[in-house]
């Protein structure tokens, strides 16, 4: 049974996000007042990006008016996809899709093991005890790209050890890639996608940050980065193929954008709760703590954008996971992988849940709703 993303203390939280609006047949901008859920649309800002844009959008997103679309907890246990009923949708726009990789010690790990094991599953246990055994916990309390990290670097290299996953978890410079196509990503209550050759995947829970144009880091909310372990393990040079596929990333519930209540620094405290149900009475319990994360999401997003990068329409950040599941699922020694039709929840308090139900890329809706569409949209209703 779907249930509302946000609790009633949550919900005190400043929030910005999107809709399917039934009504108008198109995406709506929307806010949360007293339970209610508010379209905010208006000429003078029709997508969250043009918020984002503005000298403070708190104050504007606190102050707009708007409509009142209908009770949240009616609306925010919609599925999505039926466009004949209004829905929560992503809540990002125009903003570029971007994520960071190998940002926590144990996940790091995880990556070498991965690499080592060449996508197989089945030599992972194996490789695991041995790497665990050299490296342990040793990386856990280094600064990336510091002196210390570089010395750990060349004893890594004498050790023959040395490995591109550590390169960018200890190295100065972090791993920043593409993780979805503008407009592409899935929201709350909708379907993720897994590309079908993978054979040995994850969710990855994350923190995702709303950034603006000029760098400034406005808001956070959940994620996950679909993950095909076996592909990306083959070769770092199939990442794209590893992360971005229809349907393969999920953002949401909403952006709470920071004000005097909620800030970087609950970020940097966030604890993030991943549970995997399948449908056979299977259940993965996971944990993701942002105080681990070995570089400050303010460097993650400065290594993002900047003079040597400039996105005129803002970025949303994944900011990486140190969840990596090693519990047998399956077959033993094999670990975990996902079955069609798990469901995926990730929650963390002051910014909800993110559920969504795995199913193949290739079974899930097309993505068909581009920025053209958009735009013709928006025209349409007399927005732009």
């Amino acid at each position: 049974m779907v249930t509302p993303f946000l609790s009633d203390i949550d919900q005190a939280g400043l929030f910005v996000g999107r809709v399917w609006n039934a009504k108008v047949q198109g995406p709506s901008v929307v806010t949360l007042r007293a339970g209610r859920v508010i379209d905010i649309t208006q000429k003078a800002a029709p997508m969250v990006r043009d918020i984002c844009e503005m000298p403070d959008p708190a104050a504007y997103v606190r102050a707009a008016h708007g409509q009142d679309l209908g009770a949240f907890a009616e609306i925010s246990c919609v599925p999505a996809g039926d466009l004949s009923k209004t829905h929560f949708l992503a809540p990002c726009d125009l903003q570029s899709v971007k994520a960071c990789g190998v940002t926590f010690a144990s996940s790091m790990v995880e990556r070498v093991i991965e690499e080592r094991a060449a996508g197989n599953p089945a030599a992972a246990e194996e490789i695991r005890a041995r790497v665990g055994a050299l490296i342990g916990d040793s990386l856990r309390d280094i600064k990336a790209g510091s002196a210390e990290a570089a010395a750990v670097k060349q004893a890594l290299i004498k050790e023959g050890l040395w490995s591109q996953y550590l390169e960018v978890g200890i190295g100065p410079d972090a791993e920043v890639f593409s993780k979805a196509q503008v407009l592409s990503s899935m929201g709350p209550n909708a379907e993720v996608g897994l590309h079908p050759i993978s054979k040995w995947n994850n969710p990855e829970p994350e923190i995702v940050l709303l950034v603006c144009s000029q760098g400034r880091i406005l808001g956070a909310t959940l994620g996950n980065d679909v993950n095909l372990r076996d592909i990306e393990g083959r070769s770092a040079l199939l990442l794209s193929k590893a992360k971005d596929n229809n349907a393969s990333c999920a953002i949401g519930p909403m952006f709470r954008l920071f004000d005097a209540d909620y800030s970087i620094d609950d970020v940097h405290s966030a604890e993030l709760d991943l549970t995997v149900t399948g449908e056979d009475g299977y259940v993965l319990s996971g944990h993701s703590s942002m105080k681990e994360i070995s570089r400050a999401p303010a460097d993650l997003v400065a290594q993002t954008l900047g003079r040597h990068h400039q996105y005129p329409d803002g970025i949303v950040l994944f900011l990486g996971t140190l969840f990596a599941p090693t519990q047998d699922r399956d077959t033993p020694g094999e670990g975990f992988t996902h079955h069609l039709g798990d469901t995926v929840t990730i929650s963390s308090k002051g910014l909800g849940s993110l559920t969504n139900t795995v199913r193949l890329s290739t079974d899930c809706t097309d993505w068909t709703f581009g920025i053209s569409h958009l735009m013709r949209n928006l025209a349409k209703r007399d927005l732009l």
